[in-house]
Order: structure tokens, then C-alpha cells, then sequence
């Protein structure tokens, strides 16, 4: 940070490159506010204004703007990280250690030319982040996944685990959500492809939207609930909130909480998925799908609680069909191979599989109906209904393709049910 002083004839000279007036400020500023109660923001700048203000050393107007701010920003906020949090170009940060902060922008990894200093700082960063939503991460329990006031996923790896330094990374969200006009716009998914599945959402088709990490499968599910009737009521459930569902007033959000150190009990997926079913729900959503909570979800969805969206993680949409078996399979339930793959066909009609493709753009891959299950070969039936194709690659490396229509519907009775025509 560059800073000056003012000499006899009046010219500023700049300070050292170092931070080391700036943690002197730092540590004056909080010794100048009370520690006996809470300040409101406007407090806390009124205290750096008087101390920027009587503080010996001169910084030109933009310097002291910038001072100003950075030490708002470690009192109030997330330190040298607000910056990157209030920069809309970045999707993802990755802090290793003090070693290094990395940024992803339009799918494009590069080194920050900050970082922090040392370890403690770091750490207690981390204690803010994770006790502003209840959840606690220290060496007996290293691993802690966390979210930010602007609905950001934090997750958090400490010593031991990390040997190198606490490890954080931050998935950023727009702050304001991503619309299925967007997506097409950015050639994500085709106008035909996005009409045809409004239809089958305002249906009640239980869909699943399968792909990689940083695929896009939470955005697009967001951007999916933007075509469920407003009138209905909805029932989200996820592991570490993240979705970001507008205009429906009738929306009741569950997050799941792991067992405390001091006694709270454990409550789990299954567990909310379950006791929603009692609280009169028109749809269930699911953030995304780990383990034995689809035996629940699946059951949900085979016994009239239709128009359920969720997400998991896999290569492709039939991969992601065999690790629900394996799901299905981690639960308390002995049932045969047969048997799940019977209810797997029984409770999902419709999936999506979203990637990324070399030049770094998300697409939507792959969309394909559930036919049912095949009694002679003892395989659930699918047929694809839009398949992208790629067709060429211009001067910048970006790849043209179209989303081509494959197939029709073959299950049509919801739509008639809904009083709507098939796409």
C-alpha cells in the first residue's frame, strides 16, 4: 500500500511498501473502540475519520480513501477479501494459507497480488465466518462448510488437515440471480430447450440436474424455479443453503445442522426431508443429493409429492443413475438391485445434465425422459430428448453448438393432468 509523509518543505514522500503503518492504525483503531458494546457502521467511521484525521502521517486524498475503507473492511467486514466479494467478475476465491489468494473469472484461474500476512489473521477471519452462521471449525473438528450474508458457500479446511495453512475457498453468487433469459443469452441452453422445460415444470415433472463441480447446477435449478406456479408452496431443503428461488412468497427454506460439540443433536437431510412432508408441501427441493437421502427423496416423489428439482454430482446423466443405486445403497434399507432401480424409474421423470466444455462456458449437455424400467434386461429406460452438438470453434477458442431436439415425450400424462399441451 502506497503511503506518504509529509516533510518540512511540504511535498509527500511515500512510506515503505510494507503494511506495517497500516497495522499500527489497525491496532490504534481498535484500541479506540469499546469493547463493552456493539458500534453501527456509521460509529466505527466516524472513529477511523478522527484517527486518519490526527494521525501524523499525510496520505493524498485517494491513498487516505483507500486506508479508510481497508480498515472498515477488517473491522466491520471480510478484510482484504471484501474486495474481491464486492468485484462482480469473480465466481470463485481460493485462499491458501498466507501463501497465496487465487480468483476465477470467466473460468480463468490467476494468483491476487494480495494475500494475508499471517496466520492468525487468517484464522480469525475463519472464527467470523463460521460463527455467523452457527457452525464451528477448530482442530478436534477441521472441515466446516459456511455461507456469507450475501448467501456466498464458504468452505473452510484447518490444521491438521491442511498441513500448509487454513485452506478457504468462497463460491461466489451474482448478487442478483441469474434468469433463464440470461442463459440463453449466454447460449447456455436453446429458447426451444427452455420453453420445453417451463412446460414440464409448471407440470409437476420431478426433475434432476446432474454434472461436475462448478458446472452450474445450482444456478441453473434457480433459474429453473423461476417457471413453478407463484401460488404453489415450496419446500427447500439443502445441507448448506444456497439457493436463491424469487417470487415465491409461499417458500419455507430448511438447512441441515451437524452435531454440536456442546450436545445439539445431529439433524440430517433425511430428517428434514421427512418431517416436509408433514407441512403440507406442493414441491419438494433438494439442493443436492449425497447419500441415503435419496431413498427419501425418491420415496417423496413416488407418492404424490410431484414437481421435485434437484442436483448431483456426475459425469454424465447415466453415471449419475448408477450412483443413485449406490445411494440407495447407503441407506438402512436391503433391497435388491432390481427393486431400487425400480423405484429410482418410479420417482424421477426428467434429467438434466449440465458441463463445462473446454473453452471454460457452461452448457446444458444433455436432456433425457426416464421411459421406465425395462423388466427384460432389468435397466431403467432413458431416451434423450435434446443432445448438444458441437459444430465449430472460433479465433478466440470459443465453441459454437446448438442444442438439438432428439426425441419427443413419451409420458405425457402429467401435462394432461395440468390442462397443458405437449412441447
Amino acid at each position: 500500500m502506497n503511503r506518504a509523509r509529509k516533510t518540512a518543505d511540504g511535498v509527500g514522500r511515500r512510506l515503505p511498501a510494507d503494511d506495517s503503518r497500516f497495522d499500527a492504525l489497525y491496532k490504534e483503531l481498535m484500541g479506540r473502540l469499546p469493547h463493552d458494546r456493539e458500534q453501527t457502521d456509521e460509529q466505527i467511521m466516524h472513529t477511523i475519520d478522527d484517527l486518519l484525521t490526527g494521525n501524523a502521517v499525510y496520505l493524498p486524498l485517494s491513498e487516505r480513501t483507500r486506508v479508510r475503507r481497508e480498515l472498515f473492511n477488517s473491522v466491520r467486514r471480510l478484510d482484504i477479501l471484501q474486495e474481491l466479494l464486492d468485484d462482480d467478475t469473480v465466481t470463485e476465491i481460493m485462499i491458501n494459507g498466507t501463501e497465496g489468494i487465487f480468483t476465477e473469472r470467466d473460468g480463468t484461474i490467476t494468483k491476487w497480488h494480495k494475500r494475508f500476512e499471517d496466520k492468525e489473521k487468517l484464522e480469525n477471519l475463519i472464527q467470523q465466518i463460521v460463527a455467523s452462521c452457527n457452525r464451528v471449525v477448530n482442530e478436534s473438528s477441521p472441515v466446516a462448510d459456511a455461507r456469507l450474508p450475501n448467501g456466498s458457500r464458504v468452505n473452510v479446511v484447518m490444521e491438521p488437515v491442511a498441513i500448509r495453512g487454513p485452506v478457504v475457498t468462497i463460491r461466489r453468487f451474482r448478487d442478483e440471480p441469474i434468469r433463464m433469459r440470461d442463459l440463453i443469452g449466454w447460449g447456455s441452453i436453446s429458447p426451444e430447450a427452455a420453453q420445453f422445460l417451463q412446460v414440464l415444470v409448471r407440470a409437476g415433472y420431478n426433475m434432476f440436474i446432474s454434472g461436475g463441480t462448478g458446472s452450474g447446477k445450482t444456478t441453473f435449478l434457480n433459474a429453473l424455479s423461476e417457471y413453478i406456479p407463484r401460488e404453489e408452496r415450496i419446500i427447500t431443503i439443502e445441507d448448506n443453503a444456497e439457493l436463491n428461488l424469487q417470487g415465491l412468497e409461499n417458500l419455507v427454506s430448511l438447512e441441515a445442522r451437524k452435531a454440536g460439540q456442546e450436545g445439539t443433536e445431529e439433524i440430517s437431510i433425511r430428517d428434514l426431508i421427512r418431517t416436509s412432508l408433514r407441512m403440507r408441501p406442493d414441491r419438494i427441493i433438494v439442493g443436492e443429493v449425497r447419500g441415503k437421502e435419496m431413498i427419501d427423496l425418491i420415496t417423496a416423489n413416488s407418492t404424490g409429492h410431484d414437481g421435485s428439482l434437484s442436483t448431483g454430482h456426475g459425469n454424465n446423466p447415466r453415471d449419475m443413475l448408477a450412483r443413485m443405486e449406490i445411494m440407495f445403497c447407503m441407506g438402512d434399507m436391503d433391497l435388491p438391485l432390481n427393486a431400487i432401480r425400480r423405484q429410482i424409474a418410479a420417482g424421477l421423470d426428467i434429467m438434466i445434465h449440465l458441463g463445462r466444455l473446454r473453452d471454460r462456458t457452461r452448457r446444458v449437455l444433455e436432456i433425457l425422459e426416464i421411459d421406465g424400467y425395462d423388466y427384460e434386461t432389468g435397466e431403467i429406460r432413458v431416451h434423450t430428448l435434446f443432445k448438444f452438438r458441437e459444430e465449430s470453434e472460433d479465433a478466440n477458442g470459443r465453441i459454437k453448438g446448438a442444442l438439438v431436439r432428439q426425441g419427443d415425450l413419451t409420458h405425457t400424462d402429467k401435462l394432461a393432468m395440468a390442462g397443458l399441451p405437449v412441447p
